[in-house]
């Protein structure tokens, strides 16, 4: 019982939260002064975090798999200081000022939920396409590119472009799309993107295709994290007055 008690004191301490940020720094910096010098980082971009980091000796990414260790600790201390705090205050009559802080811990939360399930599942290619050519993007899509519109200018240089794609399972059409300027083509958690284009001899597309399944978490947790702060100083700022 004494060290389920000391277990929760450690988790429930503040103390907790400002020696593991501290360490969070150190493992940064350190991280800093590596990375530029082991080309095998390079690879990050186009592989998932952990796939990548499976194959990769301890003795280079010790820092690494030390700040996956701190941020654990440091979103179960986030949500365990939550819910203390919501039991010990719970008879509070500003209840926008209990809650606002709270908001803000959910909102950190869904951030590292985004980059845990990016970490897992995320993806990045390029691949240069034509008319017509075929790209598997997972088991059972195919992305076809249909159409790549170039206009050019009388200096020869390109004005507009759009790229028509069509999403396809075996011989199904499932989705139809343009890429445009700014207008990337989003399907099942997939985006891709026009990088490049080349207009002769041969109209041809480099495409970029990125998967990032956390993207709606840091989406969601971006978002809660502004709203808990707007909420907290417009009422810390009334109390005041």
């Amino acid at each position: 019982m004494n060290i389920f008690k000391k277990i929760l004191n450690f988790f429930l301490s503040l103390r907790t939260t400002l020696w593991f940020l501290g360490l969070l720094l150190v493992l940064f910096f350190v991280g800093a002064f590596i990375m530029p010098g082991n080309k095998a980082f390079q690879q990050l971009h186009s592989i998932p975090l952990f796939e990548w980091i499976r194959k990769q000796p301890v003795k280079d990414i010790w820092w690494l798999w030390g700040i996956i260790g701190v941020l654990a600790v440091i979103a179960v201390n986030t949500l365990f200081c939550s819910i203390d705090s919501i039991i010990k205050k719970r008879k509070v009559t500003q209840w926008l000022l209990l809650i606002a802080p709270q908001i803000i811990h959910i909102g950190f939360l869904f951030m590292l939920l985004a980059h845990l399930l990016s970490a897992f599942g995320a993806s990045q290619r390029n691949a240069n396409v034509m008319e017509g050519s075929r790209l598997s993007i997972s088991n059972d899509t195919i992305l076809k590119v249909d159409n790549i519109n170039i206009d050019i200018d009388y200096y020869g240089y390109v004005t507009d472009w759009k790229v028509d794609v069509t999403y396809l399972s075996g011989n199904e059409i499932l989705q139809t799309d343009r890429i445009m300027p700014n207008t990337p083509s989003v399907y099942r958690g997939f985006n891709v993107n026009i990088r490049n284009l080349k207009p002769y001899p041969q109209k041809i597309a480099l495409l970029q295709i990125n998967r990032e399944p956390g993207a709606i978490w840091a989406l969601a947790g971006g978002i809660l994290f502004t709203i808990g702060i707007v909420i907290l100083i417009a009422l810390k700022r009334k109390i005041d007055k």
